[in-house]
Formats: structure tokens, sequence, C-alpha cells
């Protein structure tokens, strides 16, 4: 052979192959998030059949197309998460946490460093304030401790206070446990920085998870993503001390939403740090005192069936739409949020149909997508 190696491709494991690539080229791309990949898989089958596709759907819903990521692109992704000792875990893998691909609005792809199957071993959700006292860190150090011996996998979000507590008392227990930490930033982006042992600690014994692609520095607006997923890991989500309008209180409420455990434990009511926890128990959270609490609230819900996150992928394409169809759909919507439901029962259009309008019309920079599956104009 003459010449040398490309050192851009070798760079890429042989684990990659052409769906993977073209999974996370069309992930990255603006505009499309979890509810459109899963509308453009259905209809076309696979991510790169799903490439050649957006540019025509674009137009058709009367915007300019996205701007795909090249393919250079993708594998200097796959190859920085590689040389991480991390990969990519996609919502149609087969070892991709269950509970989390229940959600609506999954991540698509995941880059994790661990033990992934740590993610399935009775997951629980422990978070709570940064600024948390001496008391509650211990109490929560201790919890995360006996959940782990006990066979919980604990999750949080490698924060200061008491998620620093939780994943150090779980990696410190003795048993089948552990602990899953879901950061805000790239896989190597260590936020806080006095985490940083702790972080590498984590993705050596338990498991690390990042959305953001390597190299992303944590925003504000990374960080309710972040809540998102730790709740939608978990059978429960257990708040220790946590202030009113905290993201602590986003996690719990996330939780609630997926149908999962929200439980809280009580603190004085001359603390503001526990005024958090105390509102949700007055709201109808269990309350938790000891890790026999938290396992009588989980454990009954951990044998349920779940469904796989790789049958949300396949099944025939929707019906094509024609003018008439998307004159119907499109007369009904606005500048207010509606449920799809809503749409489909007003057009008479088949459900498949209203969904394709809605893609062309997302593609094309003229939809929104809200929460409860309602959408708008733009």
């Amino acid at each position: 052979m003459s010449g040398g190696a490309e050192p851009a491709r070798a760079s890429v494991p042989a684990a990659t192959d052409e769906q993977a690539i073209a999974r996370l080229r069309l992930i990255r791309t603006p505009g499309i998030g979890p509810v459109t990949y899963r509308q453009l898989l259905l209809r076309f089958g696979d991510a790169a059949a799903a490439i050649e596709a957006v540019p025509t759907l674009a137009r058709r819903g009367g915007g300019r197309p996205p701007i795909v990521p090249p393919r250079s692109e993708a594998e200097r992704e796959i190859a920085a998460a590689t040389r991480l000792g991390a990969r990519h875990l996609f919502a149609d893998d087969a070892d991709y946490p269950q509970l989390l691909g229940e959600l609506d609005n999954a991540p698509v792809a995941l880059i994790v460093r661990g033990d992934v199957t740590l993610a399935q071993r009775l997951p629980v959700a422990m978070v709570g304030a940064r600024n948390a006292s001496a008391a509650a860190c211990r109490f929560a150090r201790g919890l995360a401790a006996e959940l782990a011996a006990d066979g919980a996998a604990v999750v949080s979000g490698l924060a200061r206070g008491i998620d620093t507590a939780a994943h150090m008392g779980a990696l410190g227990a003795s048993g089948s446990g552990g602990t899953v930490a879901v950061i805000a930033g790239g896989i190597d982006i260590v936020f806080p920085p006095e985490n940083a042992r702790l972080q590498d600690e984590v993705a050596e014994r338990g498991l690390l998870i990042a959305e953001m692609p390597p190299g992303t520095e944590p925003r504000a607006r990374h960080f309710p993503y972040r809540n998102r997923i730790i709740a939608g890991l978990s059978l429960g989500t257990v708040v220790v001390e946590a202030a009113p309008k905290s993201g602590s209180l986003i996690t719990a409420r996330l939780a609630g939403e997926f149908g999962r455990e929200v439980m809280a434990v009580p603190g004085s009511p001359l603390d503001p740090r526990a005024q958090g926890c105390n509102g949700l128990i007055r709201e109808g959270a269990t309350l938790i005192q000891t890790a026999a609490d938290v396992l009588e609230q989980v454990r009954p819900i951990d044998a349920r069936a779940v469904r796989s996150p790789a049958s949300r992928f396949g099944g025939p394409p929707p019906a094509d739409a024609d003018d008439r169809a998307r004159d119907a759909v499109t007369t009904l919507l606005g500048p207010v949020a509606v449920s799809v439901d809503e749409i489909v029962r007003q057009s008479g259009q088949a459900p498949a149909v209203v969904q394709l309008v809605l893609l062309e019309l997302e593609l094309g920079g003229r939809l929104d997508r809200h929460a409860g599956g309602r959408v708008s104009l733009s």
C-alpha cells in the first residue's frame, strides 16, 4: 500500500459504521430535536435516507433547509469521544437506558463513559442544594451509601453540595449498586472544577453521561436538559434540601410529569434550604427518612414492563400529504400552541399525514414544538 494512513479516518473506531455517523449528523442538525428525529426515522427508515430527504421536506414546509453537518464533523466527534474512553449511545441501541427511552423527548444520542448497565440497576435520583448544610450532606452521603449497598444506582448531577455527597456515598458503598452522574457539558468538561477527581472516579467505577458533544462548556440553558435526563433515568427522585425555584425542584417536577416517584426529606421550617422539600411534601411527595423508605417506593415499579426504545423507530412509513391536506393542517395553526391531537381531530386528516405536514413545517423553520405534544407557528 502506497502512502500513509489517513489520520482523520484512522482515529474513528472500527465499531463506528455508516449508520452511526448518519445518526449523529442528523441529530446535530440545527432544528432537529428528538421528536423530529423520530418522525424522520419512522418515515424514511434510517438516518442516511432522512438526511437526503431533509431539503425537500423543508422546501415543502416553506422554508430554507437546515444545514446538515458534514460527515467529517461527525467523525471528529466520535473520535474525540473514543480518545476520552467514551462512546456514543443511540436511542435505538439495545443498551440504551430503558426508563429514559420511555420519554417523548429522550436524547437521541448520549455520550457515556463507564458501566452502562448501571443505568438499569434500580436507578434512584438524588438531588438537592448546592449550598447544602453539613447535616444534609452527611445525610445524603449515608442515604446514598445504603441505597448502593442494597443494589440501587444513585443518579445525580455532579454539582456541589448534595449531588457531590450522593456520588461519594454511593462510591464508598460495598454492594451491587453504584452511581451514575449526568453532566451538563461535554464528557471531558469538569464543572465545578473541584470535582475533577470525583468525575474521573465516577467514570472509572460508575457511569458518566453527557448529552452535549465533547468540548462543550456547560451553559445555563444546558442544565434543564441535564435535569430531564436525571429524572428520566430514574424510578424516582429524592430531594434533600432545596430552596424554592431551585433546579432540584425542576428535576422533581419532571419526575412527576414522567410518572416517576417524587420523594423529599423534610427539614426545619426555619431553614430556607428546606422550604422546597417541605413544599414538595405538602403537595404530595413521599416523605423520606431512610433508605428503606426509598426502596419501598421504587421497588414495586422496578419490575414493570418497559417498552423497547428500538420499537419507536420501526413500522411502515406514514402516508404522504397533498396540497389539500397541507392547507387543512396549516390553517388550524397559529401563534398559540395547540395539541397535535386537536389538529388531527379538526383537520379530518390521518395522524400520519398531520405528522408529516408538521415535520415539513418544522424543518422549514415555521413550527415550534412545546411541552405536552403541542405545536404553534413560529
